[in-house]
Protein backbone atom coordinates (compact mmCIF):
# COMPACT_ATOMS: atom_id res chain seq x y z
CA UNK A 1 0.00 0.00 0.00
CA UNK A 2 3.04 2.23 0.90
CA UNK A 3 3.88 1.76 -2.96
CA UNK A 4 0.58 2.75 -4.26
CA UNK A 5 0.47 6.05 -2.36
CA UNK A 6 3.96 6.96 -3.27
CA UNK A 7 3.38 6.31 -6.88
CA UNK A 8 -0.19 8.19 -6.72
CA UNK A 9 1.70 10.73 -4.86
CA UNK A 10 3.79 11.10 -7.56
CA UNK A 11 1.80 10.92 -10.26
CA UNK A 12 -0.43 13.87 -8.78
CA UNK A 13 3.09 15.94 -8.45
CA UNK A 14 3.37 15.34 -12.17
CA UNK A 15 -0.08 16.31 -12.97
CA UNK A 16 -0.16 19.34 -10.64
CA UNK A 17 3.46 20.30 -11.50
CA UNK A 18 2.54 20.48 -15.55
CA UNK A 19 -0.60 22.00 -14.94
CA UNK A 20 0.68 24.63 -12.99
CA UNK A 21 3.80 25.03 -15.54
CA UNK A 22 1.55 25.59 -18.53
CA UNK A 23 -0.45 27.86 -16.78
CA UNK A 24 2.25 30.03 -15.75
CA UNK A 25 4.29 29.99 -19.48
CA UNK A 26 0.95 30.87 -21.19
CA UNK A 27 -1.03 34.51 -21.82
CA UNK A 28 -3.82 33.82 -19.00
CA UNK A 29 -5.97 36.74 -20.62
CA UNK A 30 -5.79 35.45 -23.83
CA UNK A 31 -6.45 31.79 -22.80
CA UNK A 32 -9.36 32.92 -20.70
CA UNK A 33 -10.60 34.84 -23.48
CA UNK A 34 -10.53 32.02 -25.73
CA UNK A 35 -12.52 30.21 -23.10
CA UNK A 36 -15.23 32.79 -22.63
CA UNK A 37 -15.70 32.45 -26.63
CA UNK A 38 -15.65 29.24 -27.30
CA UNK A 39 -19.64 28.84 -26.87
CA UNK A 40 -21.49 25.96 -25.94
CA UNK A 41 -21.23 23.93 -29.24
CA UNK A 42 -18.35 22.91 -29.93
CA UNK A 43 -18.03 21.29 -25.82
CA UNK A 44 -22.00 19.76 -26.60
CA UNK A 45 -20.65 18.31 -29.72
CA UNK A 46 -17.28 16.46 -28.02
CA UNK A 47 -19.78 15.03 -25.44
CA UNK A 48 -22.30 13.52 -28.23
CA UNK A 49 -19.12 11.78 -29.42
CA UNK A 50 -17.92 10.95 -26.49
CA UNK A 51 -21.25 9.15 -25.14
CA UNK A 52 -22.92 8.36 -28.71
CA UNK A 53 -19.54 7.15 -30.43
CA UNK A 54 -16.98 6.59 -27.78
CA UNK A 55 -19.25 4.69 -25.53
CA UNK A 56 -20.37 2.39 -27.76
CA UNK A 57 -17.27 1.61 -29.50
CA UNK A 58 -15.05 0.68 -26.67
CA UNK A 59 -17.74 -1.44 -25.51
CA UNK A 60 -18.04 -3.26 -28.62
CA UNK A 61 -14.16 -3.71 -28.36
CA UNK A 62 -14.19 -5.13 -25.01
CA UNK A 63 -17.32 -7.90 -26.27
CA UNK A 64 -14.86 -8.71 -29.33
CA UNK A 65 -12.07 -9.40 -26.99
CA UNK A 66 -13.96 -10.97 -24.63
CA UNK A 67 -15.81 -13.36 -27.36
CA UNK A 68 -11.98 -14.30 -28.45
CA UNK A 69 -10.88 -15.76 -25.94
CA UNK A 70 -14.35 -17.92 -25.59
CA UNK A 71 -15.14 -15.54 -22.03
CA UNK A 72 -18.02 -13.33 -23.49
CA UNK A 73 -19.86 -11.18 -21.07
CA UNK A 74 -23.60 -10.06 -21.37
CA UNK A 75 -24.31 -6.99 -23.51
CA UNK A 76 -26.04 -4.85 -21.06
CA UNK A 77 -24.07 -6.14 -17.98
CA UNK A 78 -20.53 -5.19 -20.43
CA UNK A 79 -21.65 -2.22 -21.06
CA UNK A 80 -22.37 -1.23 -17.54
CA UNK A 81 -19.12 -2.12 -16.48
CA UNK A 82 -17.25 -0.24 -19.32
CA UNK A 83 -18.82 3.06 -17.81
CA UNK A 84 -17.68 2.24 -14.68
CA UNK A 85 -14.14 1.63 -15.58
CA UNK A 86 -14.43 5.29 -17.52
CA UNK A 87 -15.23 7.07 -14.46
CA UNK A 88 -12.76 5.25 -12.11
CA UNK A 89 -10.71 6.19 -14.82
CA UNK A 90 -11.46 9.65 -14.75
CA UNK A 91 -12.40 10.48 -11.24
CA UNK A 92 -11.02 8.51 -8.54
CA UNK A 93 -6.82 8.14 -8.02
CA UNK A 94 -6.96 6.27 -5.54
CA UNK A 95 -5.17 2.40 -6.02
CA UNK A 96 -8.38 0.95 -7.87
CA UNK A 97 -8.05 2.40 -11.42
CA UNK A 98 -10.78 1.70 -14.11
CA UNK A 99 -9.31 -1.46 -15.35
CA UNK A 100 -9.16 -3.18 -12.18
CA UNK A 101 -12.94 -2.45 -11.45
CA UNK A 102 -13.66 -3.88 -14.78
CA UNK A 103 -11.50 -6.91 -13.86
CA UNK A 104 -12.96 -7.19 -10.72
CA UNK A 105 -16.73 -6.37 -12.10
CA UNK A 106 -16.24 -9.23 -14.93
CA UNK A 107 -15.01 -11.57 -12.46
CA UNK A 108 -17.95 -11.47 -9.89
CA UNK A 109 -20.07 -11.88 -13.15
CA UNK A 110 -18.93 -15.42 -13.56
CA UNK A 111 -15.75 -15.07 -15.46
CA UNK A 112 -12.23 -16.94 -13.87
CA UNK A 113 -9.77 -14.23 -12.89
CA UNK A 114 -7.69 -15.14 -15.72
CA UNK A 115 -10.44 -14.89 -18.25
CA UNK A 116 -11.19 -10.97 -16.95
CA UNK A 117 -8.30 -10.12 -16.28
CA UNK A 118 -6.53 -10.97 -19.93
CA UNK A 119 -9.90 -9.62 -21.38
CA UNK A 120 -9.44 -6.45 -20.05
CA UNK A 121 -5.61 -6.00 -20.76
CA UNK A 122 -5.74 -7.58 -24.49
CA UNK A 123 -8.66 -4.98 -24.96
CA UNK A 124 -6.50 -2.46 -23.62
CA UNK A 125 -3.22 -3.71 -25.51
CA UNK A 126 -4.93 -3.40 -29.15
CA UNK A 127 -6.03 0.38 -28.11
CA UNK A 128 -2.53 1.46 -27.59
CA UNK A 129 -1.17 -0.72 -30.62
CA UNK A 130 -3.36 0.84 -32.83
CA UNK A 131 -2.61 4.12 -31.78
CA UNK A 132 1.22 3.41 -32.29
CA UNK A 133 0.76 2.21 -35.47
CA UNK A 134 -1.31 4.85 -36.58
CA UNK A 135 1.30 7.41 -35.38
CA UNK A 136 3.85 5.73 -37.63
CA UNK A 137 1.75 4.95 -40.72
CA UNK A 138 0.98 9.35 -40.38
CA UNK A 139 4.93 10.02 -40.17
CA UNK A 140 4.92 10.98 -44.19
CA UNK A 141 2.35 13.62 -43.79
CA UNK A 142 4.45 14.84 -40.32
CA UNK A 143 7.34 15.26 -42.38
CA UNK A 144 5.60 17.49 -44.69
CA UNK A 145 4.49 19.99 -42.13
CA UNK A 146 7.49 19.96 -38.75
CA UNK A 147 11.20 20.14 -39.40
CA UNK A 148 12.24 17.65 -36.78
CA UNK A 149 13.86 14.59 -38.55
CA UNK A 150 15.45 13.18 -35.63
CA UNK A 151 11.58 13.12 -34.28
CA UNK A 152 10.16 11.08 -37.19
CA UNK A 153 12.32 8.27 -36.23
CA UNK A 154 11.01 7.63 -33.03
CA UNK A 155 7.52 6.66 -33.48
CA UNK A 156 8.27 3.89 -36.05
CA UNK A 157 10.99 2.24 -34.08
CA UNK A 158 8.33 2.28 -31.48
CA UNK A 159 5.78 0.44 -33.34
CA UNK A 160 8.73 -2.23 -34.21
CA UNK A 161 8.85 -2.85 -30.30
CA UNK A 162 4.93 -2.53 -29.80
CA UNK A 163 4.54 -4.95 -32.52
CA UNK A 164 7.47 -7.09 -31.26
CA UNK A 165 6.49 -6.93 -27.66
CA UNK A 166 3.14 -8.11 -28.81
CA UNK A 167 4.83 -11.12 -30.91
CA UNK A 168 7.14 -11.96 -27.81
CA UNK A 169 3.65 -11.98 -25.54
CA UNK A 170 2.34 -14.52 -27.84
CA UNK A 171 5.17 -16.73 -27.61
CA UNK A 172 5.53 -16.96 -23.70
CA UNK A 173 3.84 -20.15 -23.20
CA UNK A 174 6.17 -21.62 -25.91
CA UNK A 175 9.72 -20.20 -24.65
CA UNK A 176 12.22 -23.42 -23.66
CA UNK A 177 11.52 -25.15 -20.23
CA UNK A 178 14.09 -23.24 -18.38
CA UNK A 179 12.00 -19.96 -18.67
CA UNK A 180 9.42 -21.26 -16.95
CA UNK A 181 11.47 -21.28 -13.63
CA UNK A 182 10.93 -17.72 -13.55
CA UNK A 183 7.36 -16.87 -12.02
CA UNK A 184 5.77 -13.84 -14.01
CA UNK A 185 6.50 -16.52 -17.57
CA UNK A 186 4.17 -18.99 -16.06
CA UNK A 187 1.56 -16.76 -14.92
CA UNK A 188 1.53 -15.55 -18.01
CA UNK A 189 0.52 -18.86 -20.21
CA UNK A 190 -2.92 -18.42 -20.49
CA UNK A 191 -2.14 -14.63 -21.27
CA UNK A 192 -0.29 -15.43 -24.30
CA UNK A 193 -3.04 -18.09 -25.64
CA UNK A 194 -5.54 -15.91 -25.11
CA UNK A 195 -3.63 -12.91 -27.32
CA UNK A 196 -2.57 -15.56 -30.20
CA UNK A 197 -6.60 -16.13 -30.16
CA UNK A 198 -7.28 -12.39 -30.69
CA UNK A 199 -4.51 -11.03 -32.83
CA UNK A 200 -4.22 -13.84 -35.10
CA UNK A 201 -7.63 -14.25 -35.81
CA UNK A 202 -8.81 -12.31 -38.79
CA UNK A 203 -12.58 -12.30 -37.48
CA UNK A 204 -11.62 -11.18 -33.91
CA UNK A 205 -8.20 -9.77 -34.15
CA UNK A 206 -9.31 -7.37 -36.67
CA UNK A 207 -12.27 -6.39 -35.49
CA UNK A 208 -11.19 -5.63 -32.92
CA UNK A 209 -8.49 -3.74 -34.11
CA UNK A 210 -10.68 -1.88 -36.72
CA UNK A 211 -12.38 -0.93 -33.14
CA UNK A 212 -9.64 0.25 -32.03
CA UNK A 213 -8.19 2.35 -34.45
CA UNK A 214 -11.93 4.13 -35.12
CA UNK A 215 -11.84 5.20 -31.09
CA UNK A 216 -8.74 6.72 -31.92
CA UNK A 217 -9.72 7.97 -34.87
CA UNK A 218 -12.63 9.59 -32.77
CA UNK A 219 -10.76 11.34 -30.67
CA UNK A 220 -8.93 12.93 -33.27
CA UNK A 221 -12.25 14.36 -34.58
CA UNK A 222 -13.23 15.56 -30.47
CA UNK A 223 -10.10 18.19 -30.84
CA UNK A 224 -11.05 19.27 -34.53
CA UNK A 225 -14.69 20.01 -33.26
CA UNK A 226 -13.44 22.03 -30.37
CA UNK A 227 -10.60 23.69 -32.63
CA UNK A 228 -13.41 24.63 -34.95
CA UNK A 229 -15.50 25.97 -31.89
CA UNK A 230 -12.18 28.25 -31.31
CA UNK A 231 -11.44 28.92 -34.97
CA UNK A 232 -8.00 28.19 -34.45
CA UNK A 233 -7.49 27.79 -38.06
CA UNK A 234 -6.22 23.79 -38.45
CA UNK A 235 -7.89 22.01 -40.79
CA UNK A 236 -8.84 17.90 -40.18
CA UNK A 237 -5.72 16.65 -42.16
CA UNK A 238 -3.33 18.57 -39.35
CA UNK A 239 -5.66 17.22 -36.48
CA UNK A 240 -4.91 13.51 -37.84
CA UNK A 241 -1.37 14.18 -38.14
CA UNK A 242 -0.63 16.03 -34.86
CA UNK A 243 -3.04 14.64 -32.15
CA UNK A 244 -2.52 11.09 -32.00
CA UNK A 245 1.57 11.44 -31.12
CA UNK A 246 0.11 13.58 -28.38
CA UNK A 247 -2.55 11.25 -26.92
CA UNK A 248 -0.39 8.60 -27.36
CA UNK A 249 2.27 10.50 -24.55
CA UNK A 250 -0.62 10.85 -22.71
CA UNK A 251 -1.62 7.23 -22.29
CA UNK A 252 2.03 7.65 -20.36
CA UNK A 253 1.65 6.37 -16.59
CA UNK A 254 3.22 8.81 -15.32
CA UNK A 255 0.06 11.35 -14.45
CA UNK A 256 -3.58 11.48 -13.27
CA UNK A 257 -5.79 10.36 -16.26
CA UNK A 258 -3.19 11.99 -18.23
CA UNK A 259 -3.56 15.65 -16.57
CA UNK A 260 -0.66 17.54 -17.27
CA UNK A 261 1.27 15.43 -19.54
CA UNK A 262 -1.47 15.40 -22.93
CA UNK A 263 -1.55 19.03 -22.33
CA UNK A 264 2.41 19.43 -22.38
CA UNK A 265 2.02 17.19 -25.69
CA UNK A 266 -1.10 18.98 -26.97
CA UNK A 267 0.82 22.40 -26.53
CA UNK A 268 4.16 20.98 -28.48
CA UNK A 269 2.45 19.37 -31.19
CA UNK A 270 0.26 22.08 -31.70
CA UNK A 271 2.47 24.76 -31.58
CA UNK A 272 4.45 23.08 -34.14
CA UNK A 273 1.64 24.95 -37.05
CA UNK A 274 2.08 27.83 -35.48
CA UNK A 275 -0.74 27.52 -32.66
CA UNK A 276 -0.78 29.46 -29.92
CA UNK A 277 0.25 27.58 -26.80
CA UNK A 278 -2.28 29.30 -24.75
CA UNK A 279 -5.34 28.06 -27.22
CA UNK A 280 -3.57 24.27 -27.43
CA UNK A 281 -3.93 24.04 -23.92
CA UNK A 282 -7.37 25.28 -23.89
CA UNK A 283 -8.15 22.56 -26.43
CA UNK A 284 -6.67 20.17 -24.30
CA UNK A 285 -8.19 21.30 -21.02
CA UNK A 286 -11.58 21.73 -23.08
CA UNK A 287 -11.11 17.93 -23.90
CA UNK A 288 -10.11 16.52 -20.30
CA UNK A 289 -13.58 18.47 -18.90
CA UNK A 290 -15.72 16.79 -21.47
CA UNK A 291 -14.14 13.44 -20.86
CA UNK A 292 -14.99 13.89 -17.02
CA UNK A 293 -18.66 15.31 -18.00
CA UNK A 294 -18.88 12.29 -19.99
CA UNK A 295 -18.25 9.98 -17.36
CA UNK A 296 -20.21 11.12 -14.50
CA UNK A 297 -22.79 8.51 -15.92
CA UNK A 298 -20.68 5.59 -14.84
CA UNK A 299 -20.88 7.43 -11.92
CA UNK A 300 -24.42 6.56 -11.25
CA UNK A 301 -24.13 3.27 -11.89
CA UNK A 302 -21.95 2.53 -9.39
CA UNK A 303 -23.75 4.21 -6.94
CA UNK A 304 -26.69 2.07 -8.22
CA UNK A 305 -24.53 -0.92 -7.84
CA UNK A 306 -23.73 0.07 -3.74
CA UNK A 307 -20.97 -2.34 -4.27
CA UNK A 308 -17.90 -1.57 -1.19
CA UNK A 309 -14.91 0.32 -3.00
CA UNK A 310 -12.89 -1.03 -0.40
CA UNK A 311 -13.89 -4.90 -1.67
CA UNK A 312 -12.75 -4.10 -5.39
CA UNK A 313 -9.50 -2.60 -3.30
CA UNK A 314 -8.98 -5.87 -1.21
CA UNK A 315 -9.18 -8.16 -4.91
CA UNK A 316 -6.83 -5.67 -6.38
CA UNK A 317 -4.46 -5.78 -3.02
CA UNK A 318 -4.50 -9.82 -4.29
CA UNK A 319 -3.83 -10.07 -8.05
CA UNK A 320 -6.82 -7.56 -9.62
CA UNK A 321 -4.60 -4.31 -10.49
Amino acid sequence: MRKTWLSLAAKSVVSVGMIAWLLGSVDMAAAWGEVREVGVAAPLGVLGLILMVQLPIGVARWWVVQAAIAAPLNAGRLARFFMIGMFFNQFLPSSVGGDAVRIYKAYRSGLTLSQAFNGVLLERAAIVLSLILLVAALQPLLAERVAAPGLLWVFPLLAVGAVGGIVFLMVLDRLPARFRRWRVVRGLVSLAQDSRRVFLSPLWGGGGFALSLLGNLNLVLMIYVLALGMDLGIGLLDCLVLVPPAMLIGTLPISIAGWGVREGAMVASLGMIGVPAESALVVSMLFGVCALIGALPGGLLWAVDREDLREVEKATDHGLG
